[in-house]
């Protein structure tokens, strides 16, 4: 648990600023999380990484010298914001572009993407490398699909030194796609972590009992198992990792034992131990080993190990010099270590590795618009003031009244939402829900409604909750929300009953298309589209307004609770599909009592 803090809520950004404070010839803090304490040289290209808070030394630990640039800082377990995203690049990037890396998790997939795509509208070049190296979250068929653990390390310590060296953005990409693909991880936990201000885990295991293929996010394994002696668990470690040795990779590897929180050095050494020992009988010859706390999560009782296998331009960067808060590789490696047989290629060999496989982060959201303010109404919009029923409200702004009671509603439910989402995820689903309707909230408070209308007001909450909330649900309430804007009216007109069901439905769509996902895969989508479909099929027949919100509403209930018999197919949950069975999905199930509180709303001012 967590024994020092003043908040939950504040928690994450005032460990950061404690950070920068302790870090200061290393880092600077800019919006969005930190860059390097001393620009680098111009026409270097900007490493650039980020992920949830929760992990240090990842990932602000990691800059510096030699590895990043900049580190984009969320809060706990959650993905950082499109906004964060772009505003650290900004500040790190000096003009030779940006190479972006993070953990292959939606929420990260979908905000780095994002903004890869808006800083490419102002001119600058961005790689994007979502790291998957977690073989126990998909088999090797569909690695594309596999979570970050804790090879973002060696992959980020690799492409730094190329870019360090003053290679272009193109190279230095491709460099960080071949470490990907040559880098395996697996972990195991012995009890769950707990986030800062929970009374309880987010999971637990039987006494002598350890889970197979954690999350570093807080999720639970795959599989159980006894835990047995250092010498069984580096057994289960190195046959997980040494099963993937790629067919075409030599013998000589980056070697990684890290502990997830708890599981402290004098354990790590001693499991070391047995790990290098049995590495080297299977004919691993490790290159400049790190045992230690690399990628951690929070107090998770845990460990992983991680193998890049290296060709000899790889090892060469895998040596090179680094200078971070917490990484730091001098010359003596390079003396140290037997450079011995076994290289593969001579530097160039590499270059041509077959990744085709692989689905690029790049590809997920180059037709989003998230965020771009690019959304429009289309042709067939209905006139604002059409003579369709309206949606009654006796405040100025139906807009903000819906958010006032989307905000008592989800406040209400955090915890319940939080125990959802933890039986295959990280528990975090109401924690961030507060977090972006709070923001939203405060955004259509200060917003201009005589100047913009509903639209200009819901606009304006929809930035603000991506932007404040991060994580995949963050970013996808800022897409629906924003698609919903577009059918709103822009002038004092009161919003009608069609342009409600419309806006639901481009909301869907946006978010289907954003996210991948569709109806059955256990998403918020299970809800919003019944609702969608159901209010659009009330406005054609002439329903009342508040009629045809309460029937919306109904079969927006009746989706989500249906979600418990479906197996997650997005989403950190899909890992562990078997166990969400049972359980409604949290997404669903949030949006179902945000549009009931609408729904009550509406109902009662329409009388």
């Amino acid at each position: 648990m967590t024994y020092i803090s003043n908040s939950p809520e504040s928690f994450a950004s005032e460990a950061l600023a404690g950070f920068v404070s302790a870090a200061y010839p290393y880092v600077r803090a800019v919006p969005g999380g930190v860059v390097r304490a001393q620009a680098p040289s111009a026409g270097k290209v900007a490493i650039v990484i980020g992920g949830g808070t929760g992990h240090y030394p990842a990932f602000a630990g990691y800059v510096g010298e030699g590895m990043a640039d900049g580190a984009v800082c969320g809060d706990i377990f959650s993905s950082p914001s499109t906004r964060q995203v772009v505003d650290v690049c900004r500040a790190a990037e000096s003009g030779a572009g940006v190479w972006l890396a993070f953990g292959n998790y939606a929420g990260d997939v979908l905000n780095f993407t994002a903004a890869a795509g808006r800083l490419r509208t102002q001119g600058i070049g961005v790689e994007l490398l979502a790291v998957s190296d977690d073989v126990a979250s998909a088999p090797p068929e569909d690695a594309h699909s596999r979570r970050g653990v804790a090879g973002d390390v060696t992959v980020v310590k690799i492409a730094g030194a190329a870019a360090a060296q003053g290679r272009p953005l193109d190279e230095v990409g491709q460099i960080g796609r071949i470490a990907n693909a040559r880098t395996r991880s697996f972990g195991v936990a012995f009890d769950g972590c707990t986030l800062p201000g929970a009374a309880e885990p987010l999971f637990t295991l039987p006494d002598g009992a350890m889970g197979l293929g954690l999350g570093i996010h807080g999720e639970p394994g795959v599989g159980e198992e006894s835990a047995g002696s250092a010498d069984d668990l580096a057994d289960r470690l190195v046959d997980r990792v040494l099963a993937e040795w790629p067919s075409d990779a030599g013998d000589r590897a980056a070697v990684l034992l890290n502990g997830l929180g708890t599981i402290k050095y004098e354990e790590l050494f001693v499991l070391w131990k047995a790990v290098a020992a049995r590495l080297t009988v299977r004919g691993v010859r490790i290159v400049a080993p790190q045992v230690g706390e690399h990628v951690t999560s929070l107090d998770m009782a845990g460990c992983s190990l991680t193998v890049t296998w290296l060709d000899r331009d790889l090892e060469e960067l895998w040596l090179a010099p680094a200078d971070t808060p917490a990484f730091h590789r001098t010359a003596v490696w390079m003396s140290a270590v037997d450079p011995g047989p076994g290289r593969v290629g001579d530097g160039g060999a590499e270059t041509h590795l077959d990744t085709s496989g692989e689905r690029p982060a790049s590809e997920v959201l180059e037709a989003s618009r998230m965020g771009s303010g690019l959304v429009t109404a289309h042709g067939d919009m209905p006139d604002a003031a059409s003579t369709a029923p309206a949606l009654g409200t006796n405040t100025d702004s139906a807009v903000l009244a819906a958010l006032e009671v989307a905000a008592a509603v989800l406040h209400e439910h955090a915890q319940e939402l939080g125990r959802l989402d933890a039986v295959a995820g990280d528990g975090d689903h109401g924690r961030g829900m507060c977090r972006g309707i709070d923001a939203a909230l405060g955004a259509a408070r200060g917003a201009n409604r005589s100047a913009r209308g509903e639209s200009g007001v819901l606009a304006d909450a929809a930035e603000a909750w991506a932007d404040r909330a991060g994580g995949t649900s963050g970013a996808l309430w800022g897409v629906g929300l924003t698609a919903l804007a577009g059918y709103l009216p822009t002038d004092a007109q009161p919003i009608t009953l069609d342009a409600a069901a419309r806006g639901a439905q481009e909301a869907a769509r946006q978010i289907a298309a954003a996210g991948g996902a569709e109806v059955g895969d256990k998403t918020l989508l299970d809800a919003l589209v019944p609702f969608a479909d159901t209010l659009t099929e009330a406005a054609d027949a002439g329903m009342t307004a508040r009629d045809a919100i309460v029937q919306a509403c109904r079969a927006a209930d009746l989706s989500a609770e249906g979600t418990a018999a479906i197996p997650a197919r997005r989403g950190r949950a899909r890992v562990l599909a078997d166990k969400s069975v049972g359980t409604p999905d949290p997404g669903a199930t949030s949006l179902a009592f945000v549009l009931s509180a609408i729904a009550a709303l509406v109902s009662e001012t329409d009388r």
